[in-house]
């Protein structure tokens, strides 16, 4: 067998071992201390499916875009407090459940 051969043969399987092994240290690190992010492993996993599969690259992109995203106030339900300078009043948690003011 030539030895690219062999490489090419190899690589795959290399490959998934490594990325075990990787996935193993990540674990046992993240619970040692708490990190936020994605894991290098997932990240690995994510781009070798994008390579075989179109709509997953899809899917990278739009949460790398939604990331991006600024949360607006008014974007979701009312706040649960604020501030009403027209009418002069102040909107605390308890009062859209009791109606008082």
């Amino acid at each position: 067998m030539d030895p690219v051969e062999t490489l090419l043969a190899w690589s795959i399987p290399v490959g998934t071992l490594l990325m075990v092994a990787v996935g193993v240290f990540e674990l046992v690190r993240a619970r040692r201390r708490k990190r936020a992010g994605t894991p290098l492993t997932a990240t690995y996993i994510n781009e070798v499916t994008a390579m075989f599969y179109g709509t997953k690259r899809r899917e990278l992109e739009h949460r790398a875009s939604v990331e991006m995203l600024r949360d607006e106030e008014g974007d979701n339900a009312p706040p649960a407090y604020g501030i009403d300078l027209d009418r002069g009043t102040v909107m605390l948690p308890g009062d859209r459940a009791s109606g008082t003011r």
